[in-house]
């Protein structure tokens, strides 16, 4: 047998036969219990596989099945292999929630229809479309990522995991997704959703904190696949260990009556599903507080900057940013900072940081020309401009 990713050749173990019964499968994983998931010990480590690949077919075939009846299948990239479509959603959904993407990815797709046209674009007007989607690094590597498939591969998405991965934003998971759905290729994804069934599912408690246990979990991931039928269940079983993560297998009071592998979750035999997965290393919430120059003129246009390419909201069009009120009022010359405004300061919430912002409104005649007196390497845009101007969240409801 071929070694698993994240595993030594010498801890691989001949695999069990796929024909193992479930109720053999069961024994192997309850009877060996805390041996069976102790992976920080290498004598564990086989014993593991072993269990994982004895509930493999059944696991397997329970997931397709399930997924057929009860999946979900109403979201618009589950009803293509477009390889474009395919992974234009997994990296709009990254760190953000189904409800959120499905107006951006119909606007992207009636603006960009193919690789092409988004290869073609200009980095602004792909900013602009993602503009409240946030991580804009995405939005950059999305744009780099279609010029290289036209580029590099003829404007055609490479048909392989590996191939994929060599393209800008597209790690490990997001290429096993894209190759599964689109290529049925028999690889393994582990987003937080497959990861929170598995563990449970194997009552895995090695720390995902550390790279290692991940790539052992990598590995069960792996021997879990489905082996037969592949262009027809791997698809299947991909989405299907999507949607039971995202639907059943919940991070809080998950619905195991209703998860058609309760039967051979080990988690939920030990009567706590819950602590699994378990991860001792999480971020902490940071905070930072920005006083942001909002300098219109009577005609409504507004003078903005365009971020650096790193940090908070790299490459976007913004007000000018300080670190401090006081530090805003210096930058501006004594004539001009008896015309601020205060505007009431917001919390603006990112995954983990809280931007405190606290706007200076500078209200200027239409004809103002006195560009030199304002802050930072900005322009004045007009109202009709910022509608393809990508700009950050709480910027754009301010003008709004």
């Amino acid at each position: 047998m071929r070694p698993l990713t994240g595993l030594p050749r010498r801890q691989t173990r001949k695999r069990l036969p796929c024909s193992a019964p479930p109720d053999r499968a069961m024994a192997l994983v309850r009877t060996r219990g805390a041996a069976a998931t102790q992976i920080d010990s290498e004598s564990a480590l086989p014993e593991t596989l072993e269990a994982a690949a004895a509930l493999a077919p059944t696991f397997a075939n329970l997931l397709v099945r399930w997924q057929k009846s009860h999946g979900r299948h109403s979201l618009p990239w589950q009803k293509t292999r477009d390889p474009y479509r395919v992974w234009l959603s997994e990296i709009m959904l990254q760190q953000t929630q189904v409800a959120t993407v499905l107006d951006y990815y119909k606007r992207f797709l009636q603006r960009f229809p193919t690789v092409a046209d988004l290869a073609a674009a200009s980095p602004d007007e792909v900013l602009g479309l993602w503009s409240g989607l946030g991580y804009y690094s995405r939005a950059r590597n999305l744009h780099r990522c279609a010029q290289d498939v036209m580029r590099l591969h003829g404007g055609r998405f490479p048909k392989t995991s590996g191939l994929l991965q060599t393209l800008p934003g597209i790690g490990p998971s997001t290429a096993a997704a894209i190759a599964s759905f689109c290529f049925s290729e028999r690889v393994a994804i582990l987003d937080g959703n497959v990861k929170r069934v598995l563990t449970r599912l194997m009552a895995f408690s090695g720390d995902l904190a550390s790279s290692a246990q991940e790539r052992v979990l990598l590995g069960v991931a792996t021997v879990l696949l489905p082996r037969r039928k592949l262009r027809e269940d791997m698809p299947r079983y991909t989405q299907g260990i999507m949607d039971l993560g995202a639907t059943i297998c919940t991070s809080r009071q998950p619905s195991c009556p209703l998860c058609p592998v309760q039967n051979l979750c080990v988690g939920l035999a030990s009567g706590a599903p819950e602590r699994f997965p378990v991860k001792t290393r999480k971020l902490k919430r940071s905070a930072l507080s920005l006083s942001l120059l909002w300098a219109e003129r009577a005609d409504g246009a507004v003078w903005l900057e365009r971020r650096p390419a790193t940090g908070i909201w790299g490459g976007l069009y913004c007000f000018p940013v300080f670190s401090s009120e006081d530090e805003l009022l210096a930058s501006l010359p004594a004539t001009l900072q008896g015309q601020l405004l205060a505007v009431p300061p917001f919390v603006h919430v990112l995954t983990h940081k809280d931007l405190r912002l606290s706007p200076m409104r500078l209200a200027l005649a239409a004809k103002a020309t006195r560009v030199q007196q304002l802050p930072g390497a900005g322009s004045w845009f007009t109202r009709d401009a910022l509608t393809v101007l990508g700009l950050p969240a709480p910027i754009r409801k301010l003008l709004a």
